[in-house]
């Protein structure tokens, strides 16, 4: 394979979106070790499964936004593999549909540790994968990607990876489950904010074409203060010390982020501001997971 073919298929599996495959799962993860279940083998085909199956929803993202007309030449954000043609639709369909039953065939592992409902929540995060922008009711054209994303990437991911390592449901990875969809949400969020008026114009009604910019302004901060609420909640109610509080350390870095979602006056700079909320995620994940270990 040629190494244009291989920058054409990283750059459509947008990694700068990863961080919302890498960080629930480390989360999840991070709670089982605190409970001395920790699994290397179940952690790690965890991780695979989150990334194929997010990888999996960027390619199909990628087809459906170009069948439905919503990637067009005016497009301010990241390049799209089939909308710029570098990738035919049935090639970009075939994609999609060979990453997810690399992800199912994968998750039957974690099926086998964790019984049927892990199963089940396997072949849900599939068919709403799809679903984000698929199907006759798209969820991401219909105000409803902000509630996927932080219940699929916040509670599923991470309570579903402390399940199937210490194969019990947990209250703490309930509570660490809210920052980590939070922060997830933002990466949505300013994809949005980014291309509402393109969505505008192709009929895909997110929050920001229904409500208005203002209102993914404040959906933004909110977010932001939810993730920052929880660790004090931790500390305060849930018996942990003061390491709990190791995420504040980025508390500026979103600060900064949260400004320039306020105050942008060309919507090209939110493409580098959607890689750094991305990354904030990643400090944020790093961090929490300390605390919460520690």
């Amino acid at each position: 394979m040629k190494t244009s073919t291989i920058n054409v298929w990283i750059s459509a599996a947008r990694p700068q979106t990863l961080a919302a495959a890498f960080v629930p799962v480390l989360i999840g993860a991070s709670i089982a070790f605190k409970l001395q279940s920790f699994s290397w083998d179940v952690t790690l085909v965890a991780m695979f499964c989150a990334f194929a199956i997010q990888i999996g929803t960027n390619f199909s993202n990628d087809y459906f936004d170009f069948i439905k007309g919503s990637d067009t030449e005016d497009r301010i954000g990241f390049e799209r593999a089939t909308a710029s043609g570098a990738v035919s639709p049935q090639t970009m369909l075939r994609a999609t549909i060979i990453t997810m039953i690399i992800a199912f065939l994968a998750g039957l592992y974690l099926v086998w540790i964790g019984g049927w409902v892990i199963l089940w929540i396997g072949i849900l995060s599939l068919i709403f994968g799809i679903m984000y922008t698929g199907g006759p009711f798209p969820l991401g054209y219909n105000g409803l990607g902000d509630i996927f994303v932080f219940i699929f990437f916040g509670f599923v991911a991470v309570m579903g990876t402390t399940y199937v390592n210490t194969l019990e449901w947990s209250e703490l990875a309930f509570w660490a489950s809210i920052p980590i969809g939070a922060l997830c949400v933002n990466i949505l969020v300013v994809n949005n904010l980014r291309d509402v008026e393109q969505d505008r114009i192709s009929g895909k009604k997110t929050l920001g074409v229904l409500f208005g910019e203002r209102a993914l302004k404040m959906e933004y901060l909110l977010m932001i203060g939810l993730s920052y609420l929880i660790p004090v909640i931790l500390y305060h109610f849930k018996g942990f010390s003061l390491f709990i509080a190791l995420p504040f350390l980025t508390l500026p870095f979103a600060w900064k982020l949260n400004k320039v979602v306020w105050q942008h006056e060309d919507k090209r700079v939110l493409n580098n501001t959607l890689e750094q909320t991305s990354k904030l995620m990643v400090f944020f994940g790093f961090l929490f997971a300390a605390g919460l270990i520690l």
